[in-house]
C-alpha cells in the first residue's frame, strides 16, 4: 500500500498506528515537542505541505520530507478543504491543513469574512450542527468562512487524534500555510477547549500558522495567545507578504474594552463649556458614525453577500448571526522574516502580476533557510 498516494480507510489508519506503535518500542511517555520556533521543524512541515500540489501557492517541490510518513489524506470536503495526517519517526502526530485552491468555493471561504461569536454553532445542513468553542471570552469573534471550513474537517481530525492517542501518540504538531494557517489558528483553539471533554486532558499540541491571515478580533487573539502561552503557537510571516495583512479591519468604539471611556466619550465632555461640549460631541459622533457605517457596509458585502454565494453550493447551510465587529487582529508568537538584497533579486515582484510571489512556500523556505539554517 502506497501511503504517499492512497487515501487510507479508517481501519487501515488504526492498523498502521498499531504497527507503528509496536515497532516504536516502549510503553512509557517522554515528551518530545518543545515550545518555541524550531526552524528545522518548520521547514519539515513546509515540505509536508508542499505535497498539496493543488494549492495555489504550493510550488516548492521539495523532496519527500525526512522523518515523516504520510498516513492519511482526507477527501476534499466542504469549501474544498483538505488535510493530511503524518507520523514523525519520534512518535509525534502531524496534522497539515491545505490552503486556498483554484476553486471558487475555496476563495469564497476567504471572502466570507463577517465575524461570528467564537462560542456558538453552525447549522451546516439539516442534519449537521457544528457546535464550537474557540475562546472563553464572549467578546471574542472569529472569521465566519474559516469557521465554516473548520466545521467540515474538525470532527474527523478529532476522531483520528483520539485513535492515535489510543496507540500511545500524545503529541501533535498542527501546520497550515495561508488559508491553512488561518484554519490552524481555529483548529488549535477548538482542540484546546475539547481537552478533557472530547479529547484527553494530557494531550499536547504545538502549532505553526504560516503566512496566515488574521483569524479574529482582539479578544480572540488575547485568548489564543493565552491558551498557547509559553511558545506553543508560532505565527511565521514575511514582511513582504500581503496575505497576513488581510482581512481588512475597522475599529469602532464598541470594539474597545467595556471599561474604556472611548465607548461613550460624551460623558467626558460634560464638564466642558457648552460650545466646546457641542463641538466635541459633533466630532465624536461624526467619527463614530463613519466607522460604524464602514463596518456595516463591509458586513453587508462580505457577510450577507458572500453567504448568498455559498448558499448556492450548500443550500441547507443557515446564515449565522453576525457579530457587530470587523476588527481583525493577528495572534500567535511572531516569527518575522525580513527581505535581504539577494532575496529581492531572486523574488522580484511585479505589481498586478505575480501577487503571491512573497506568499509562496518557496519564499518562506528561502527566508527561513537564510536566517536560521545558513545565517550570513
Amino acid at each position: 500500500m502506497d501511503c504517499k498516494k492512497a487515501t487510507i480507510n479508517r481501519a487501515g489508519f488504526k492498523c498502521w498506528l498499531a504497527i507503528f506503535f509496536l515497532f516504536a518500542g516502549g510503553v512509557g511517555f517522554s515528551q518530545t515537542l518543545q515550545p518555541g520556533f524550531n526552524a528545522g521543524e518548520y521547514l519539515q512541515l513546509l515540505s509536508a505541505a508542499d505535497r498539496f500540489h493543488d494549492s495555489i501557492n504550493y510550488k516548492l517541490h521539495t523532496p519527500y520530507p525526512d522523518q515523516l510518513e504520510k498516513i492519511f489524506r482526507s477527501p476534499a470536503v466542504g469549501l474544498d478543504n483538505c488535510w493530511e495526517f503524518w507520523m514523525r519517526n519520534d512518535r509525534v502526530g502531524v496534522i497539515v491543513i491545505r490552503g486556498t485552491t483554484t476553486k471558487s468555493i475555496s476563495w469564497l471561504e476567504n471572502f466570507y469574512c463577517a465575524m461570528i461569536p467564537a462560542i456558538g454553532s453552525l447549522q451546516v445542513n439539516d442534519s449537521t450542527k457544528f457546535n464550537y468553542k474557540l475562546a472563553a471570552d464572549s467578546g471574542a469573534f472569529v472569521h465566519a468562512g474559516w469557521t465554516l471550513g473548520l466545521s467540515f474537517i474538525a470532527p474527523d481530525i478529532v476522531q483520528r487524534i483520539n485513535e492515535a492517542y489510543g496507540q500511545g501518540i500524545k503529541e501533535f504538531l498542527i501546520f497550515g500555510h495561508s488559508q491553512g494557517g488561518a484554519l490552524t489558528f481555529l483548529l488549535t483553539s477548538y482542540l484546546y477547549y475539547l481537552r478533557g471533554n472530547g479529547l484527553p486532558a494530557d494531550i499536547i499540541f504545538k502549532s505553526y500558522c504560516s503566512a496566515a491571515p488574521k483569524p479574529g478580533n482582539l479578544y480572540y487573539a488575547y485568548d489564543f495567545d493565552f491558551i498557547t502561552r509559553g511558545g506553543w503557537a508560532q505565527r511565521v510571516v514575511s514582511a513582504l507578504d500581503w496575505v497576513p495583512e488581510s482581512p481588512l479591519t475597522i475599529q469602532t468604539n464598541n470594539d474597545v474594552n467595556e471599561i474604556s471611556p472611548l465607548r461613550n466619550a460624551s460623558h467626558l465632555f460634560k464638564k466642558q463649556k457648552f460650545f466646546v461640549r457641542l463641538y466635541l460631541n459633533h466630532v465624536y459622533g461624526s467619527m463614530d458614525k463613519s466607522s460604524r457605517k464602514a463596518r456595516n457596509r463591509m458586513q453587508k458585502y462580505l457577510g450577507h453577500g458572500m453567504y448568498k454565494q455559498i448558499h448556492k453550493t450548500f443550500p441547507q447551510f443557515k446564515e449565522p448571526a453576525y457579530a457587530p465587529s470587523m476588527y481583525y487582529m493577528t495572534a500567535g508568537v511572531p516569527v518575522t522574516l525580513l527581505p535581504y538584497p539577494e532575496y529581492r533579486q531572486k523574488f522580484v515582484d511585479t505589481t498586478g502580476k505575480n501577487l503571491f510571489i512573497h506568499h509562496s512556500l518557496a519564499a518562506y523556505n528561502e527566508l527561513v533557510q537564510h536566517y536560521y539554517i545558513q545565517p550570513k
